[in-house]
């Protein structure tokens, strides 16, 4: 009962990536929450005494308490909301390898898509050739360490999910503005097949996490 009286408030803004990750968690927990809208230009003076660090979003606000920082805020979440789905694997070493690709992805993979979708010329060819090699890379770590993956429904998603769909959900309208495949059934068919399964959930509509 005391979870039901809970007021959640969640600052973001729709065209960001780290948004839609605690939107979907919050959604695939089943939590009511109130969604703020930030203009990143003109933030509100909430947001700003919330966060007084880094100023930015997303930004949690739990019975009046800001968490900020959008991998702190889904441990959170899933430390406070302990039902299901539970967004790390109950296994240790299970647990350890979903920090790992999150960690990769986060650091290795999502930034160099940025760099390919925006840079020119020979910047933007080099681009491609380490985006294509780091994604080789995830590729081989997701059929290693997560073979057979197969996502049914709701239960079936938990952080790394989140974090693949809410970060490469819309490889497809990249490849069509750029003319560029990274992503793709031949050369990561792991990767790619995994998306497609998340895709089909209602819930990943629902929270317009981006797609194709």
């Amino acid at each position: 009962m005391e979870e039901q009286k809970s007021k959640v408030i969640l600052h973001g803004m729709w065209a960001s990536t780290y948004s839609k990750r605690v939107e979907l968690a919050l959604k695939l927990k089943g939590i009511s929450y109130e969604y703020v809208e930030e203009d990143l230009k003109n933030k509100t003076e909430s947001l700003i005494q919330l966060n007084p660090v880094h100023k930015k979003i997303p930004l949690l606000l739990h019975d009046g308490k800001p968490v900020a920082e959008s991998q702190v805020i889904l441990d959170y979440i899933d430390e406070t909301w302990k039902n299901s789905p539970r967004l790390y694997p109950e296994d240790p070493y299970e647990r350890a390898q979903v920090r790992f690709w999150v960690s990769y992805i986060n650091q290795q993979a999502f930034d160099v898509m940025a760099r390919v979708l925006y840079q020119k010329g020979e910047a933007a060819t080099r681009s491609v050739e380490v985006a294509r090699e780091r994604f080789r890379v995830l590729e081989e770590g997701l059929k290693q360490h997560f073979p057979n993956k197969t996502i049914r429904g709701n239960d079936d998603v938990g952080l790394l999910d989140i974090i693949i769909i809410a970060s490469f959900g819309v490889h497809k309208a990249l490849h069509e503005a750029i003319g560029v495949e990274i992503i793709d059934p031949v050369n990561t068919p792991t990767l790619y097949n995994w998306i497609e399964q998340l895709q089909q959930l209602p819930v990943i509509k629902e929270v317009e996490v981006p797609h194709d």
